[in-house]
């Protein structure tokens, strides 16, 4: 990595920013804070960064690391997203504008509100509805192109899925939920015992530290490596089979509020924190079966027109129509329309947030009213419900997600961590 000089005229704007709160207009000089293989950072994107990451700080009540510490973790996100992006491309990646309409249509109904409401609630926050748009439309083209290189280094045998099946505190990967924070410390040259020792030196003075009560949040921010730091190293909700098995062992012997000493794997330290536990009761498993129509907008039928079809087909339905001849008639879904939309069983947990709710409380041998989600307009019948111990396939299924799930945050870490290396990067600051 080479490093540079900023522009005087450069250097005093990000200095003025740095020194106090972020104010509501600043002048976004296109001054180049990196060069990343083909692409560049530009400074008015670390700024505008910068400012969502302070203001997402400031709304979870964590407090901020010093700025010099916080532009660095931006920097090298801003870094590596590029590089994802330039990939992305290389592999034809793309969101096409009818799939990101949806994406943006499922947040705003997440949050109860139309897209001109929401588009509203942007504006009023200082964010205009195009700026949110490539905004969601970046982070659907770093996961698709995360999954899908990613997903590929991921290999699991049958030996493995049996021998999860019979391990002892298999129902506890089922019933038990772990909410754990995480801090990475990258070793540079792992093959060289003075950097090792160097890297588990500042894993137990952090561990040191927050043991003595420093805030797990801001310690993951200010020192973290890992791709959650500026989320303050929180991995969210997590069955313990869904942990990455490097530390999942560790974390299903700790008591909550507990961190664990640091855990040294080639080429990096781990420290980790049980946040909190939880028990999901996940014993036996609810099923529906369920059946429905889908309408989608397009460059030709809006948003509103969708909803009226929709509302149209159930007026139908309600009326004694034929579920089974409309939805081969009507339904866009192309995976049900031609077995008259029947989705077979399934749990309401497999589907998409907002269908799984309809689902959960839509009475048996009832119709629900029409309601969107990302997909479009649907209307839903639950046919049947059961509850049984779950089968053979369904165990092996869910078994071969966990072993998955738990690889994936490894094989993530370690693909951005190579990327990284064999990119060319020329920070300018």
């Amino acid at each position: 990595m080479k490093n540079g000089k900023w522009s005087g005229v450069l250097a005093l704007t990000l200095a003025m920013v740095l020194t106090g709160p972020v104010q509501g207009e600043y002048q976004e000089l296109e001054a180049i804070v990196a060069v990343v293989d083909d692409d560049v950072v530009l400074a008015s994107e670390l700024l505008s960064r910068l400012a969502m990451v302070r203001e997402s700080i400031a709304r979870g009540n964590m407090q901020a690391p010093p700025d010099n510490i916080l532009v660095s973790q931006l920097m090298e996100r801003l870094i590596l997203e590029s590089i994802q992006l330039q990939t992305a491309e290389r592999r034809g990646v793309v969101i096409d504008d009818e799939t990101l309409t949806r994406a943006v249509a499922g947040v705003a109904e997440q949050n109860s509100m139309t897209i001109d409401q929401f588009r509203q609630v942007l504006e009023t926050d200082g964010m205009s509805y195009v700026e949110f748009r490539d905004q969601i439309r970046r982070e659907m083209i770093l996961t698709r192109v995360q999954r899908g290189l990613v997903g590929r280094r991921i290999h699991i045998n049958d030996q493995e899925i049996d021998d999860l099946l019979e391990s002892p505190y298999y129902q506890q990967l089922l019933s038990d939920e772990f909410r754990v924070g995480h801090i990475l410390l990258t070793v540079e040259n792992d093959s060289d015992v003075a950097s090792v020792r160097r890297a588990e030196q500042k894993a137990e003075e952090i561990v040191a530290q927050l043991r003595a009560g420093a805030d797990f949040s801001q310690m993951a921010i200010a020192n973290s490596a890992s791709s959650r730091a500026l989320e303050g190293g929180d991995l969210g909700w997590r069955r313990a089979g869904e942990l990455p098995s490097l530390f999942a062992d560790r974390v299903l012997s700790m008591e909550p509020g507990e961190i664990a000493d640091p855990i040294l794997t080639r080429g990096s330290v781990h420290i980790v924190k049980l946040l909190e536990q939880r028990g999901a009761g996940m014993q036996r498993a609810v099923q529906f079966n369920t059946r429905h129509i889908l309408v989608r907008p397009s460059e030709i039928r809006t948003d509103a027109q969708t909803q009226a079809l929709s509302n149209q087909i159930y007026a139908e339905l309600k009326g004694g129509a034929d579920f089974n001849v409309a939805a081969k008639r009507s339904s866009e879904d192309p995976g049900s329309a031609l077995n008259g939309g029947e989705l077979g069983w399934a749990e309401a947990g497999s589907y998409a947030p907002e269908f799984a709710e309809k689902i959960a409380t839509t009475p048996v041998g009832q119709l629900s009213e029409p309601f969107s989600t990302s997909y479009g307009w649907h209307v839903l019948e639950v046919l049947e419900r059961r509850e049984e111990d779950m089968s053979d396939e369904a165990r092996r299924n869910m078994a071969m997600q966990i072993l998955h799930q738990r690889r994936y945050d490894e094989e993530l870490q370690a693909w951005l961590k190579e990327i990284r290396e064999e990119a060319f990067v020329e920070v300018r600051l």
